[in-house]
């Protein structure tokens, strides 16, 4: 049984007492295991349980749909919890640099943030419900997700906190998605946009590997202001 296969994989383990765990697998080395935990032989975690080698009686691949977990080199993509929200609210709801190109801002106050996040908890019971926290050393970094699946497409969204940009996190997130949408659920079409003058996003969406479609002049507008908007495209 070589568990190092199943590193980043999704999968389903049975252990010797008749235990369940489905999760994402992350292998750990026997090395590893016994200068950091004393015990014997090679594992996996899945979240923050370890199964050691000897403890399993089976273990295979599984396919999963919807918010999954995802890992990036630097990310973990995970799904919202309730204590999310007092952290999305004072670094995305307090600071109007935020929502400066979108005026979307669903965490403008704490009610609001506990209303949003509790929404997207609910919606984790639909198969084509996608909406991940940008997770670094449990920190929240910022949010991606993808909405309002119809005709084959899916519209995708991110953002990253503003201490936190300039890193790579929101490419590095947005080529995970675009990879999961269209190889694992089978998405033909993946569709963005972003103010003509928000140079930042529309980069990451470049890096990212989304192609510009269109331009609606005078398209978008935020408060008085109003901007050309930026089509993009993934397939």
């Amino acid at each position: 049984m070589d568990l190092s296969k199943y590193n980043g994989k999704h999968v389903r383990i049975t252990d010797k007492w008749g235990e369940t765990f489905t999760g994402m697998a992350s292998y750990a080395n026997a090395d590893f295991l016994e200068c950091e935990y004393g015990g014997e032989g090679d594992g996996v975690f899945i979240e923050d349980c370890l199964i050691y080698r000897w403890q399993i009686v089976s273990i295979e691949e599984i396919e999963v749909h919807g918010t999954v977990e995802l890992w990036t080199e630097n990310l973990i993509l995970r799904r919202y919890r309730p204590e999310d929200a007092k952290e999305l609210y004072r670094r995305f709801g307090t600071d109007p640099e935020m929502v400066k190109y979108s005026g979307w801002n669903p965490y403008a106050s704490p009610e609001m943030a506990q209303e949003t996040v509790q929404r997207f908890i609910e919606s984790y019971a639909e198969e084509q419900a996608y909406s991940w926290i940008m997770d670094v050393d449990d920190v929240v970094v910022g949010t991606i997700g993808a909405y309002d699946y119809e005709n084959g497409r899916i519209e995708v969204g991110f953002s990253v906190y503003r201490g936190w940009q300039g890193r790579g996190f929101a490419t590095e997130a947005l080529r995970k998605v675009l990879e999961y949408l269209t190889e694992n659920e089978g998405i033909p079409c993946v569709t963005a946009w972003c103010a003509a003058e928000n140079v930042g996003s529309r980069r990451v969406m470049e890096k990212a590997g989304m192609r510009l479609v269109g331009t609606e002049k005078n398209g978008l507008q935020v408060g008085e202001k109003v901007y050309d908007k930026l089509l993009f495209e993934y397939r």
